[in-house]
């Protein structure tokens, strides 16, 4: 089961990757472009690394509000993940996490989980409403059957993709 689980998140994270670079996969063959997608991945890090770092603590926080949010209704505004990470001010955004997370700490295994739902919502974003919605309760079934290490190591990989994403 836990097998299972781990390569539905890894499954849904490579589904959204490919999707992202389409245009590409149609210029060259699947083994190209999956080079070439890799080659970019690098040289945006390597291009952009200090912002990447930089980034991904907001993308992060970003995710853990959106879900927060969602879930418990702190707060009245109807959020955009891209807004919250493109155009809200950090301390705002952080003092609204605190507050939607109450009790909870951002390291708390609930906070994680608020993180990685807001991630895999934005990788699944670009899909149909109700397809969007069945596959989101997959990743909630996954993540609550996965340990706190695996789930820290798919929120690590999520945000670091997300983060990517946010520099092009």
């Amino acid at each position: 089961m836990l097998k299972t689980c781990v390569s539905l998140l890894l499954f849904l994270s490579l589904q959204t990757q490919a999707l992202m670079s389409v245009s590409t996969k149609n210029a060259v063959s699947n083994g190209d472009a999956v080079a070439i997608d890799s080659q970019h991945k690098a040289w945006l890090k390597q291009r952009f690394s200090e912002q990447h770092e930089q980034l991904i603590p907001v993308v992060a926080v970003a995710d853990m509000f959106f879900s927060c949010n969602q879930e418990r209704k702190s707060d009245k505004g109807n959020y955009q993940l891209v807004d919250l990470i493109t155009v809200m001010d950090k301390g705002v955004l952080a003092e609204k996490l605190s507050l939607c997370l109450g009790q909870d700490t951002m390291q708390s295994g609930i906070a994680l989980n608020f993180g990685l739902m807001g991630c895999f919502h934005e990788q699944l974003a670009h899909l149909p409403e109700k397809e969007r919605e069945q596959k989101m309760k997959l990743v909630k079934q996954a993540i609550s059957s996965l340990s706190l290490d695996e789930r820290k190591k798919s929120f690590t990989q999520c945000v670091t993709e997300q983060a990517i994403h946010y520099l092009k």
